[in-house]
C-alpha cells in the first residue's frame, strides 16, 4: 500500500503536457471491437482503467500490445461476447463495451459495472437504446444478456444527455442496418473525440457536439491511427492546484476551449488564465475570492468532474462560494476529508457553502474516488505543514503521472511505502 506525502505552501512554476483523455480512450478502445483490423492509439495514458479495458479486450480474444503511450488493438480475432465480472467490477466505463460488442457479434454478456460510488447512475438509458435498435435483453441474477440477430437504425431520444447512454447507442448503431438518430445526446468534447475515431475507421458518423448525432450504419470498417485529445479534467486539476498553492504554470496539449467554465471561475477567483489553441496558463497569488454560485451542468456547463477540485482551491478563499452538484447525489464526499485540515463546508443535499478560512493544515486524509482524491491533493499542495492522502488506487485511475507532474513543477510530493 502507498500514499502520498505532501508538505504544502511551495508555489508550482512551469509547463507540464496533459496526457490523453480518460473519457476519450476508454470508448475509444471499446470501439476498436468495430474495426476487424489493427488500429493504433496514440496519446494513450498509462491508467488502471485503461489496463482494466486493455484485458476486457483481450479476454475477447484480441491482440494488444502497448508501447509508450501508443496502444495497438488487432480485433481480427474476436472469440467471445462476455465481459467477466471482475472485469466489469473495476470501473464503471466497462459497461460501454456493450454496445461495441453487440454490434461485433449479435449478442453481449455482461454484469453491472463498478467504478466510483458518486450515487445511483443506472443504466436504462443504454440498455433502452441498445432494445430501440432491436436488442433483446435479458437480466437474471445481476447478468445482462442481450442479443441482436441484427439490428436496425431508428430514431432515439434519450431522456437525459448521458455521455455513456450516448456513446453506447453511437457504437451500436455503427453495427445496425440503415439510419440512426440518436436525438438530446450528449455534447462533450469526448464524444466528439470518439466520433472523429470512428470516421479514421471509415463509419459515417456526424453530429458529434450538437445535440443530435446521426449514424449511418452497416458501413464496412478497417483498421486506422489515431491520437486521443488531452485530458480536460487533468488540465483543470493542475490549475486548481496551482491556484491553490500559487505560482505561474503553463499547460500544453489540451484545448482551451474545452476548460472555459473553469478558467472563467478561476479568473473570478482572481487568477489571471490566457488561453493559446492548444494551451492555457495560469498565474496566481495570494488568496483567492469568493465565487458566484458554480453548478454542474453537462457541457458546455461546469463540469462534475471538477466539481471537488476546484472547491478545494476555494477553501481558503476570501468570502463564501456555493456549489449545486445536479450530475450526481453523493458527489461531496470529500468535504469531511476536506474539513479535517480546517476547511468550513456545510452541506445539504446537493448544496455546498465554503466559507473561505485562512488557512488550511496539514492532515492524514482518505481518497474515496477518483475526483475527489484529486482534490484532497490540490488542497495538500496549498495548505501549512504535511499531509498523508491513502487511497491512490482511486486516483491512478485517471492520473497517469499526477506526482511526477506536480513534482516537476516545484511540489514537495512523495510516494511513499506504508
Amino acid at each position: 500500500m502507498t500514499e502520498y506525502r505532501i508538505t504544502g505552501g511551495r508555489r508550482l512554476s512551469g509547463t507540464v503536457e496533459i496526457h490523453g483523455a480518460k473519457n476519450s480512450v476508454l470508448p475509444i478502445l471499446a470501439a476498436t471491437l468495430l474495426a476487424g483490423g489493427e488500429c493504433c492509439v496514440h496519446n494513450c495514458p498509462d491508467l488502471t482503467d485503461v489496463a482494466a479495458s486493455i484485458a476486457i479486450l483481450e479476454h475477447l480474444g484480441c491482440r494488444v500490445v502497448r508501447e509508450g503511450d501508443s496502444v495497438t488493438v488487432d480485433s481480427r480475432c474476436v472469440l467471445r461476447s462476455d465481459v467477466p465480472d471482475e472485469l466489469m467490477r473495476e470501473m464503471r466505463s466497462s459497461v460501454i463495451f456493450l454496445g461495441a460488442i453487440l454490434a461485433r457479434t449479435g449478442e453481449g454478456t455482461i454484469s453491472y459495472p463498478g467504478g466510483c460510488e458518486l450515487g445511483p447512475r443506472p443504466i436504462d438509458l443504454h440498455l433502452k437504446a441498445l432494445r430501440q435498435l432491436g436488442a433483446r435483453v435479458e437480466e437474471r441474477g445481476g447478468t445482462l444478456r442481450c442479443t441482436a440477430p441484427e439490428l436496425t437504425g431508428c430514431e432515439i431520444s434519450l431522456s437525459i444527455p448521458s455521455v455513456g447512454a450516448t456513446e453506447n447507442a453511437v457504437l451500436a448503431a455503427c453495427g445496425a442496418r440503415g439510419v440512426t438518430t440518436i436525438g438530446n445526446a450528449a455534447r462533450e468534447p469526448e464524444i466528439v473525440d470518439l466520433q472523429n475515431f470512428l470516421r479514421a475507421l471509415g463509419a459515417r458518423v456526424r453530429g458529434a457536439g450538437s445535440s443530435v448525432i446521426t449514424v449511418e450504419g452497416g458501413v464496412p470498417l478497417h483498421g486506422g491511427e489515431y491520437r486521443v485529445m488531452g485530458d480536460r479534467i487533468v488540465a483543470a486539476t493542475y490549475l486548481s492546484a496551482t491556484a491553490a498553492a500559487g505560482g505561474e504554470v503553463e499547460l500544453t496539449g489540451v484545448d482551451s476551449r474545452h476548460l472555459a467554465t473553469v478558467a472563467a471561475a478561476l479568473y473570478e477567483g482572481g487568477c489571471a488564465v490566457a488561453s493559446g489553441m492548444d494551451r492555457v496558463s495560469i498565474r496566481a497569488g495570494g488568496r483567492l475570492r469568493g465565487l458566484r454560485p458554480v453548478r454542474t451542468a453537462p457541457y458546455p456547463g461546469f463540469p462534475t468532474d471538477a466539481q471537488a477540485i476546484l472547491m478545494a482551491a476555494q477553501c481558503t478563499a476570501e468570502g463564501t462560494t456555493v456549489f449545486v452538484e445536479n450530475m450526481f447525489e453523493s458527489r461531496y464526499r470529500h468535504v469531511d476529508e476536506l474539513a479535517r485540515m480546517g476547511a468550513d463546508i456545510r452541506v445539504e443535499g446537493r448544496v455546498a457553502v465554503v466559507y473561505g478560512v485562512p488557512r488550511l493544515h496539514g492532515a492524514r486524509l482518505r481518497c474515496t474516488d477518483l475526483r475527489g482524491g484529486a482534490a484532497l491533493v490540490v488542497a495538500a499542495l496549498g495548505a501549512e505543514g504535511e499531509s498523508a492522502v491513502t487511497g491512490l488506487e482511486h486516483i491512478r485511475r485517471g492520473y497517469a503521472r499526477l506526482e511526477q507532474d506536480l513534482a516537476a513543477l516545484g511540489a514537495d510530493i512523495r510516494v511513499r511505502d506504508t
